[in-house]
Parts: structure tokens; C-alpha cells; sequence
């Protein structure tokens, strides 16, 4: 088993027996249907995290998985079910709710069970909600097999059009009661999120360089992701007009055999994607070959949206988990007539 100190990270050394404690509830909505060989690794780093903030694991396994988990997790964390009573479409904002009602903290670090923190970054983090309600940091993937290197095109290319969305934000705890809870039967989650707390009169900040590590997800998964990322942009319609626009004009471009004009389109993606990796210290953690592989990633995203569309109009929304979720997120407009200001809060 490792030690405090493992987490305090490199060039950070943990005085000896003395476990640096942080006012902050870590907050993990989790689901296995089956029990996972990398259950012990997480089990490990909860263990870490465990000796510096408050963990609060949000199980929503069945009956066998959850007992093999309690045995795991032992006392360091708290292992809860969700709550009948919060119960809604998204299972991710079902143990978050859950576990929102249960912190002790009032700073709430919320992360899927890929991510994985050291103590100089939950502490940064954290430093960070005295300024702001809610805070997003950047997720980077490692290790970095080809899939992960293929997505990470994708995290470049929102660095460099106004932030990448990671698998983990931290919020203010009362901002995020005051305002009810967020919406859990949408399907772009974070998002819905950061527009609740903006619609209460919340500050976002966008941490580009505090990069977080998250293990990369299986092949399977990644695949399973493709139409589902997709459909995320429902929730911004100017990014999903761009992406409808990839494939028409493709196909349009290479009809009239326009391959320098194939080139030049290609070469934007190349150069956004590269910019987005020069930003905010990108090169410490973001590989050249994934600048490189964003043409790529945006023909696939391209195809991938149109998917998005068949499947609302076909379906009537997006498959997940077994059912179907018909919205990616509320707009900041309807959340605002939700949330009316008050001149306190204005």
C-alpha cells in the first residue's frame, strides 16, 4: 500500500506521520455491473485520498458488486447508496445530488472514478473555490494508447475555442444547494452544471493548467462514447452546425477533386488543435501527434453528429444506460427564468 506521501506528488515531500488535511468533500458517483480488476487500484487511491479530504463514494452497484466494494473500501471512505428520493434519469447526477446532501465541506470536488489527483492539484483546486463557485480543471489521458491519443484531439481543439470539459469540476456546496440541485435528465451533465450555478449568479473558472490525470477508458467504451459525445453539442447548436458542416463539405470538396482545398481544411484543424495544445502550458501533457490527428477527429465527429441527429429524430433522444435521455442540456436563457436574481445576487 502506498503511502501519504504518494500523493503529495513529485518535489512534494509529506512530513513524516502528518497528513495534510484540506476542507473539501470528494464526491465519487460510481457504477460497476460487475466486479473490475482495477477495483483494488481505485480502492488504493481512495485510500490516499482518504488521509487528506473527506471521500464520499456514491454506489449505485448491484448488491454483490456493492459488498465487494464495502470489503475494499474498508473504513477510509463512505460508501453510500443513492438516494431514492433524488433519483433521476442520469445516473452520474443521481450520486452527485446523493452526495451533495451528504458533504460535510463546503467545497465539493466531484470526479468520475478515471481521474486520479495528486495533493498538490486537489489543493490548488480547492485554493480556487475561494474565488469562484465552480472551477474546471484539464484532464489529460495516461497512459496513451492510440484511442486516447485520437480523443485528445478533441480536448485541443476545445482548449483552443473556450475550454475542455474533464471528468471532474469542483463547486461551492451552498451555491449548488441554493439553486436546487441541476437538472438530472440530461445527458451533457457538467455542463448542465456550470449553467445552474452561472444562473444563480455563480463564477466559472477554467483552470487550463492544472492538468489532471485520467486513465484512458477501454476500447469498448471508447467506442460506445462516439454518438453519445456527439450528441452533447444539442446543447450548444452553433458547435453542432459546425460539425454538421464537416461531412457536406468533404464530400462536396473531394467531388470537385478540391484536394488543396482538402488540405487547407485539414491544415486549420492541425493548426487550432496545435494552438490549443501551445495554450496554458498544453506541451508538459498534450502529445504533438494528436494536433496532428485532428482532421481526423473532426471528420469522425462530423459523421458521428449526423448519427446524433438521426438518432433524436429516429429515437427521440440518445441511449444511455438502458434508457433514453431526449435533452444534452438546458439552456442559460431557460435556467435564467428558472433562477431569477436577486439583487443580492446580482
Amino acid at each position: 500500500m502506498k503511502t501519504a506521501k504518494a500523493l503529495a506528488g513529485e518535489g512534494q515531500p509529506a512530513q513524516a506521520g502528518i497528513a495534510e488535511t484540506l476542507p473539501a468533500t470528494y464526491v465519487l458517483p460510481l457504477r460497476r455491473d460487475r466486479s473490475d480488476p482495477s477495483d483494488a487500484e481505485l480502492a488504493a487511491y481512495l485510500d490516499l485520498l482518504s488521509a487528506h479530504v473527506e471521500v464520499i463514494v456514491v454506489d449505485a452497484s448491484p448488491d454483490p458488486v456493492y459488498s465487494a466494494h464495502t470489503q475494499l473500501w474498508g473504513d477510509t471512505v463512505t460508501q453510500l447508496r443513492p438516494a431514492p428520493a433524488l433519483r433521476c434519469q442520469n445516473g452520474k447526477v443521481w450520486g452527485v445530488l446523493t452526495g451533495l446532501a451528504a458533504a460535510g465541506q463546503e467545497a465539493l470536488v466531484i470526479a468520475d472514478d478515471d481521474v486520479r489527483y495528486d495533493l498538490p492539484q486537489l489543493r490548488r483546486l480547492v485554493d480556487a473555490l475561494t474565488e469562484a463557485d465552480v472551477v474546471r480543471p484539464q484532464n489529460y489521458f495516461s497512459p496513451l494508447p492510440w484511442h486516447a491519443r485520437w480523443d485528445t484531439a478533441r480536448s485541443l481543439i476545445n482548449r483552443a475555442t473556450g475550454g475542455d470539459w474533464p471528468g471532474t469540476l469542483a463547486v461551492r456546496r451552498s451555491r449548488l444547494a441554493a439553486s436546487g440541485g441541476y437538472n438530472g435528465s440530461v445527458l451533457f451533465e457538467n455542463l448542465e452544471l456550470v449553467r445552474t450555478v452561472q444562473s444563480t449568479g455563480g463564477r466559472e473558472r477554467v483552470l487550463g493548467d492544472l492538468f489532471v490525470r485520467r486513465q484512458p477508458p477501454s476500447q469498448r467504451q471508447f467506442w460506445g462514447q462516439r454518438v453519445r459525445q456527439a450528441y452533447d453539442e444539442f446543447a450548444r447548436p452553433w458547435r453542432l452546425a459546425v460539425w454538421l458542416a464537416v461531412l457536406p463539405l468533404s464530400v462536396a470538396l473531394a467531388a470537385r477533386r478540391s484536394w488543396a482545398g482538402l488540405a487547407v481544411v485539414a491544415a486549420s484543424w492541425v493548426g487550432l488543435a496545435e494552438l490549443g495544445r501551445r495554450r496554458d502550458s498544453g506541451r508538459t501533457v498534450f502529445p504533438a501527434s494528436s494536433s496532428w490527428l485532428a482532421p481526423a477527429w473532426v471528420l469522425e465527429r462530423g459523421v458521428c453528429s449526423w448519427l446524433a441527429v438521426g438518432s433524436r429524430l429516429w429515437l427521440g433522444g440518445v441511449r444511455y444506460r438502458g434508457g433514453l435521455l431526449t435533452r444534452a442540456a438546458s439552456s442559460s436563457a431557460a435556467l435564467r427564468r428558472r433562477h431569477p436574481l436577486s439583487e443580492a445576487q446580482s
